[in-house]
């Protein structure tokens, strides 16, 4: 109630750059350090931990996590400062020259949509 920090703990994870301008992460891999970091503070600050009413997470931006009809992740998530996508930028701004008046931005490699232009360009299957 009286909106007290308790307890911090912070759990590394690592990207994935598999080719050059490439930013990915595994979804199960968060998941993973969520948990990894909730066992590290219930056994450092279980008591505390106890009557924590809300707990705080942080990460990153715009990253694109793909699911299937079942939920099930579909690939790598595509980060924020993944740039793959600037090809597509390239092609929504020419179909769209008054896309920042509607968007109030630019077409930008790291926002949701030119991600997604890209997976239907380049994993039609996935997409």
């Amino acid at each position: 109630e009286s909106h007290r920090i308790v307890a911090t703990t912070g759990m590394p994870l690592s990207v994935q750059r598999p080719q050059p301008l490439w930013s990915e992460q595994q979804p199960a891999d968060w998941w993973a350090a969520l948990e990894a970091g909730m066992g590290t503070l219930k056994a450092e600050h279980g008591t505390a931990l106890a009557r924590v009413r809300g707990i705080g997470l942080s990460g990153q931006m715009h990253g694109a996590v793909t699911l299937d009809g079942d939920d099930t992740v579909l690939r790598p998530a595509i980060l924020w400062n993944d740039g793959r996508s600037a090809p597509q930028c390239e092609q929504m701004m020419a179909a769209c020259p008054w896309l920042p008046a509607i968007t109030g931005n630019l077409a930008m490699p790291g926002f949701t949509a030119p991600k997604l232009a890209w997976m239907r360009e380049h994993e039609p299957e996935l997409f």
